[in-house]
């Protein structure tokens, strides 16, 4: 599995060439999973050569990227000439398997009208509100925001392509109008959105399975099928072990080296674009679920040579913040080395110092260094 794991490094610009800058990231990868914000942050700094949170944080507020639901029912980065043809795409998925639930909270089509017409008269001239403010308002409209009803409006409203982020207020994060936020006009309409999406996701993610498309994309197996094949000469295919993948023609299949290590923060597109996430695992590094946060492969972890080798998190202190590793078992000399300079580079990308502390399967700390 080691030549499908030092594939992805390089399709995702892990290692090797990384992408230009930020816009040109989210724009490869089409669509960066997002729901923890400074997480999505961090994933998008690993692909690029150097870039501050401050900077990210800077293209957020200016709108040059958004974060809005699409794909599947969770926040995504997106950029502003793609976020309307990928919510036609796959916007009404999701809104019918949210159904049952927007039944359970008694959403229909008269409070999300509703809904739409106060925010409107609130947010129109270029406002932006907080998640609270945007609650208050329909309190004030006589629609109950309680429980998981404003969020549940606030998705349909997003796959609707009425709101999407606007600029952060402090930390507080904001909502603001889609068409005043990225005007129509900027948008761009690919002749084909199934080849376009499946492309760019084959080329970005590759080498990847069917199965992973669908799941990543939110589509069919049928509709994935369809852009795999519309996709075309865009894309080879190669059979590993009975199953098949496909990928960038020019992608390079060399094992990465242990010394390529990364901290891959929460809901990485290296762990959650696939279904099929066994070429993460190590057969000397067992997964170890009580490691983890939220004893999941998708949490904060540490890879090297792409593969599975620990689990991390960082925690605040008087003088920035250190980070805590958990290796699944004892490291080499290249690994460590590795973790100590992926842990630098994550303290430049912060601005701030970050000490380290090695926690080993004893509870033993050793550091912070």
């Amino acid at each position: 599995m080691s030549s499908i794991a030092g594939a992805r490094l390089r399709a995702q610009r892990l290692t090797g060439k990384p992408f230009g800058d930020a816009i040109e990231a989210v724009g490869g990868l089409c669509a960066v999973q997002s729901q923890d914000y400074p997480a999505a942050k961090w994933a998008l700094a690993q692909r690029l050569e150097a870039v501050t949170d401050a900077a990210l944080d800077d293209l957020y507020d200016r709108g040059a990227i958004l974060r809005t639901h699409v794909l599947r029912p969770t926040w995504h980065f997106v950029l502003p000439e793609d976020v309307r043809w990928l919510l036609r795409l796959t916007g009404p998925r999701v809104m019918a398997g949210a159904a049952g639930r927007l039944r359970q909270l008694e959403i229909d089509r008269d409070v999300i009208a509703r809904a739409r017409a106060a925010w409107h008269a609130a947010l129109a001239g270029g406002r932006s509100m907080t998640r609270p403010e945007l609650g208050g308002a329909l309190v004030a409209a006589g629609i109950s925001p309680e429980g998981q009803r404003l969020l549940y409006v606030l998705m349909a409203l997003e796959l609707e392509g009425f709101l999407t982020s606007g600029p952060r207020r402090g930390k507080l994060l904001t909502w603001a109008l889609l068409d005043e936020r990225a005007p129509a006009s900027g948008s761009l309409e690919p002749e084909d959105p199934l080849h376009e999406l499946a492309g760019r996701y084959f080329r970005c993610h590759g080498p990847a399975q069917l199965q992973d498309f669908a799941w990543w994309s939110g589509l069919t197996l049928a509709e994935a099928r369809k852009g795999i094949v519309r996709a075309g000469a865009d894309l080879a295919s190669r059979s590993i072990d009975g199953k098949d993948y496909w990928h960038d023609p020019d992608l390079d299949w060399r094992p990465a080296a242990e010394s390529v290590v990364n901290l891959l923060p929460n809901f990485d597109e290296y762990t959650v674009g696939y279904r099929d996430r066994s070429a993460l695992l190590h057969a000397d590094y067992p997964f170890r679920p009580e490691l983890f946060s939220f004893s999941s492969i998708l949490s904060n972890i540490v890879t090297a040579g792409g593969e599975l080798r620990g689990a991390w998190r960082k925690v605040a202190t008087a003088r920035g913040a250190h980070l805590e590793v958990r290796p699944l078992a004892p490291l080499g000399g290249a690994v460590r080395a590795g973790v100590i300079k992926a842990a630098r580079r994550f303290g430049l990308f912060l601005g701030r110092d970050v000490g380290l502390a090695w926690i080993q399967s004893n509870g033993h700390v050793s550091g912070p260094s």
